[in-house]
């Protein structure tokens, strides 16, 4: 399927008139709160100036949507692998090859643990999942992340209260001085759903003072079968590829095509590094300050399953 693309600022953008006609992404706009709704393949996204994007519930960053001659647009790469499509650009001509993914059966809410006090905030998502035919196993994923997001959301209470208690004791020490609050936020993403495969990742970002704040990244790959967690070796070095050295030459060519600017060499991975998974690849990233300053952010390396076969 073809549909026309345009490009803002480099990156390429979709009328939602054209999600709703050829894709049957079901749209809806409400004038009272100026929220757009979308529908379609198990999900709903909702998007609005005010509040950005939310999918199934859960916050989720992109660059903002914008209006032209009466039409809205959105992230095109985005908005549809959110729902479930795998996209391809044709630049000569500026038309999107879309075509749809054969996912699990399997849906998913999400689900918060918040806390809030003076100049102190914590929100900490985690996917609720149904529909899978093995009932076991899918409760063996949900308990588990959701003790996962209870234990990440205990540490960072105690850390943005003690932050919360430093500031205000700064602030009685020098009265002219006024610290912002601080927060600590976890925010999911479902990057693989398929061939019986689940994979996700949760960023925790906390912010305590100071120019910017941090994120780490926790993924997660579990085998529906099972509902057991899956090792880098489980997915990479199944077939007894020398799984370490093909991820290591994949990010090494990455850094020089891409011209990642370092602050230290990278020399290897470790065997049992984190990852996820996207589709049809094992994603390997940097964490913030790890190899790359912070303004790169987390750098991803993608590698083809193909690779390791």
């Amino acid at each position: 399927m073809y549909l026309p693309a345009a490009i803002v600022n480099g990156e390429s953008y979709i009328g939602l008139r054209s999600l709703n006609d050829r894709l049957g992404i079901k749209t809806a706009w409400d004038p009272k709160t100026r929220e757009t709704t979308l529908t379609g393949r198990g999900r709903t996204m909702q998007l609005s100036p005010a509040a950005g994007y939310r999918l199934n519930g859960e916050r989720l960053y992109a660059s903002p949507a914008y209006v032209q001659a009466g039409s809205t647009f959105v992230p095109l790469r985005f908005v549809l692998e959110s729902f479930g499509y795998s996209i391809g650009f044709e630049a000569s001509t500026k038309t999107v090859s879309i075509a749809p993914i054969a996912e699990n059966q399997l849906t998913w809410q999400s689900k918060q643990i918040t806390h809030a006090a003076s100049k102190l905030s914590l929100t900490v998502s985690y996917p609720v999942f149904a529909g899978l035919e093995n009932e076991e196993a899918q409760a063996k994923i949900n308990a588990k992340l959701k003790s996962e997001a209870e234990k990440y959301a205990e540490n960072g209470l105690q850390t943005i209260e003690q932050a919360a208690k430093d500031n205000a004791e700064a602030e009685e020490s020098y009265p002219d001085t006024e610290f912002p609050p601080v927060e600590f936020e976890g925010i999911y993403k479902i990057a693989n759903n398929e061939t019986g495969l689940l994979s996700l990742y949760v960023d925790y970002y906390v912010y305590t003072g100071g120019a910017h704040g941090g994120t780490h990244r926790v993924p997660y790959t579990f085998d529906l079968k099972t509902g057991e967690l899956l090792s880098l070796k489980d997915i990479a070095g199944a077939g007894g590829a020398d799984y370490v050295s093909i991820i290591n030459n994949a990010i090494q060519a990455q850094i020089k095509q891409r011209k990642l600017e370092l602050l230290t060499p990278f020399k290897s991975i470790e065997a049992d590094r984190p990852y996820f998974l996207s589709h049809g690849s094992l994603v390997i990233y940097f964490e913030q300050y790890e190899y790359t300053p912070y303004a790169a952010g987390m750098p991803e390396f993608a590698v083809p399953l193909t690779a390791f076969k």
